[in-house]
């Protein structure tokens, strides 16, 4: 039996809004899934640490791209740019209810490990690991946070 992809390719954290993520030393990146319903926007907020504990979190202004559509699947992924931020404002409008946005481990300043996004509003936040230095079994993949 091959292995799938959980565990060769990714890990996920599906409940991720402001959970500090294990980057270096674990996975290439993370692509960050988003999703909030009903047409009314979200900020979401992307920070870096040192630890899982949060010691000296600071903003990661890098991201100057990211993607968004109804998330339903009834239409493409719009690309958005724009100039580099630790902030993602999506608009109030269904085509922007989900929202991706990716960050490399090689974005992390000298020292920091780990990265969460947050949510201001209801917005649910998946973190997905991907590029995994490590392949395991899903049973044997470390957790995300630790």
């Amino acid at each position: 039996m091959s292995q799938k992809a959980l565990g060769r390719l990714v890990n996920t954290t599906p409940a991720a809004d402001g959970v500090w993520i294990a980057l270096k030393g674990a996975a290439a990146g993370v692509t960050f899934s988003c999703y909030l319903g009903g047409a009314v926007g979200d900020v979401y907020t992307l920070q870096e640490a040192k630890d899982n504990a949060g010691t000296g979190a600071q903003n990661l202004a890098i991201v100057t791209e990211y993607h968004t559509c109804t998330g339903n699947g009834s239409d493409a992924w719009t690309r958005r740019t724009q100039a580099a931020g630790a902030t993602v404002t999506t608009a109030a409008a269904a085509t922007q209810n989900a929202m991706v946005v990716e960050v490399e481990g090689t974005s992390l300043s000298d020292t920091y490990k780990y990265v969460k996004l947050t949510s201001t509003g209801a917005g649910t936040v998946n973190a997905l690991t991907r590029d995994l230095l490590a392949q395991r079994a899903p049973a044997n993949l470390p957790a995300t946070g630790a």
